[in-house]
């Protein structure tokens, strides 16, 4: 009778034991689904919040944003528009480009290609890219910290001032820094669990098919990664061989299909720009530019936390750490310096920030506040107002066609530096229209920057170029600071300023405070 009831006993234990198994393997699954309630109330969050940051960015930043990206996509789908010389040397990839033109191809295919939406549709598309990597950088961090710092490191990527200043843009900065931190969340960093070789290798060489300079900020990561691996023969056999030579035979046939013949974007990049330098021709900056200036202009408010993050994590984020100073180190080494240079180093940076913003605990709401309000400020002004007149005036001159894309008698002549504004992807019809040309010297006979020799002696080119008033432009667009300069020639050829577009409150050599857009009588 007892051994009975040892085996009922037994047997009910047993139960139980398989039932909070099966309860345990349910919750298992739960975490391992997409996304969970809470995690869902993120993404909506990121997508929502992006979507405001892309439609409050209404300034111009760099040429790059324009003529490297939606002046090619235009020109690949419509069949006009201007190339620049980059192009007619092959030394641009046509991979990310052909994602924007698969989006206006799309709108045309649907009768729906709109100036506006032309100009708002790849950067809506951009701007849920950006939220992607959002979720993914917050997903990343919860699984290395706990929930208190993650909520933290979550806060300063979202209120980074040059994040909003740059990631809804069309710059391959900033789909190179929306890659990284994609990959990023793939990548076998302390704890995560999400960890993936092919995944965050596919992206990494995805990030460099757009960039081939993305491979600089990636380069300590990926020794570091074969420097864990057990398996270290294959790993470079099976993934990095493999997915690297996918990666550029793909972007290599793209391009070979649009530039019509056999070219290799990656080895002309470095041939210009390494061995010949032409990437000094667009100004250069002192060595320490980056560690005095830029650096801190990126990370902006966020720096004091940053070096205190550093100082706490050093140990556990070392592999983070020495990629953002080698990423320094290189780009100090070259001659010509961007702020966008290193923008993809932000997340890696933002790290440190919400472990230092964490440990502080009676301090983090007073630190938390300072970094809103300070980030905050930057983020409007850039975004609203600082170098807003470039892409104003685009406005302006787009009603020179009429709402069925037909263009009138006009002819335009930009009286700037060269690519100061966007170009037929901002008006959408083949209206007549000149800026002044700069390319770099490459060794041509008889070469000349158009630029160049105008604003040394601006009136004397005018009469040159333009002899009788026949041959006069129809409209002039220009910088204030260049009025009194050529008010001779504006007054003989009855040119009256029809409109003044607001640019900037910081003036600076050949870039004024005001655009302003003048017609011939």
């Amino acid at each position: 009778m007892e051994t009975v009831r040892q085996r009922l006993w037994f047997g009910r234990k047993n139960e139980v034991v398989k039932l909070r198994r099966r309860k345990s393997q349910l919750y298992v699954k739960d975490d391992e689904c997409p996304l969970s309630n809470g995690e869902l109330r993120v993404a909506v969050f990121c997508v929502t919040f992006r979507l405001i940051n892309c439609f409050l960015v209404q300034t111009s930043f760099v040429p790059d944003e324009y003529w490297q990206s939606l002046e090619v996509s235009h020109h690949m789908v419509f069949n006009y528009g201007y190339l620049t010389w980059e192009w007619r040397e092959g030394i641009r990839g046509f991979t990310y480009p052909l994602f924007f033109a698969l989006i206006y191809k799309t709108l045309h295919w649907i009768n729906c290609d709109t100036v506006w939406l032309l100009i708002w549709a790849p950067r809506v598309v951009q701007s849920l890219l950006a939220a992607l990597a959002d979720v993914k950088f917050f997903l990343l961090v919860r699984t290395l910290e706990d929930g208190d710092v993650a909520k933290w490191t979550f806060f300063c990527h979202l209120c980074s001032w040059f994040s909003w200043y740059c990631c809804t843009r069309t710059l391959t900065n900033s789909m190179e820094t929306t890659i990284t931190c994609l990959a990023l969340f793939y990548f076998p960093l302390g704890r995560s669990k999400t960890h993936s070789s092919k995944t965050y290798l596919s992206l990494v060489a995805l990030a460099v098919v757009i960039r081939p300079t993305a491979l600089i900020v990636w380069i300590p990561l990926l020794l570091h990664h074969f420097w864990q691996e057990d398996h270290k023969v294959k790993l470079i056999t099976h993934e990095y061989i493999p997915i690297g030579s996918v990666a550029v035979v793909i972007s290599t046939l793209i391009d070979c299909v649009f530039y019509k013949k056999w070219t290799f974007v990656q080895l002309n990049f470095m041939k210009f720009n390494i061995f010949y330098g032409v990437a000094d021709f667009y100004g250069s900056h002192p060595w320490h530019w980056y560690l005095t200036q830029g650096f801190v202009v990126v990370v902006g408010p966020h720096l004091p936390f940053f070096l205190h993050g550093c100082s706490l994590a050093f140990r556990k984020y070392k592999v983070l750490l020495v990629a953002i100073v080698w990423t320094l180190l290189i780009y100090s080494l070259l001659p010509h310096k961007e702020f966008r240079f290193i923008y993809p180093l932000l997340p890696f940076c933002m790290i440190f920030c919400g472990v230092s913003v964490a440990h502080m605990k009676k301090w983090r709401r007073p630190a938390a506040a300072a970094l809103l309000v300070t980030n905050l400020l930057a983020a409007l002004y850039t975004g609203l107002v600082h170098q807003r007149g470039t892409l104003d005036v685009m406005g302006h001159l787009q009603t020179l066609c009429d709402s069925r894309g037909v263009v009138t008698q006009a002819d335009v002549l930009f009286l700037m530096p060269c690519h100061s504004t966007p170009f037929y992807s901002h008006i959408h019809c083949p209206l007549k229209m000149r800026f002044l040309q700069c390319p770099p010297n490459l060794g041509e006979d008889g070469y000349e920057d158009e630029a160049e020799t105008f604003y040394t002696e601006p009136l004397h080119w005018l009469r040159t170029s333009f002899p009788d008033k026949y041959s006069v432009p129809t409209h002039l667009v220009l910088f204030d600071v260049l009025e009194k300069d050529i008010s001779t020639f504006l007054e003989d050829n009855n040119f009256v300023k029809t409109a003044e577009i607001f640019h900037t409150h910081f003036p600076e050599g050949r870039v004024g405070g005001n655009v302003f857009i003048y017609k011939r009588h």
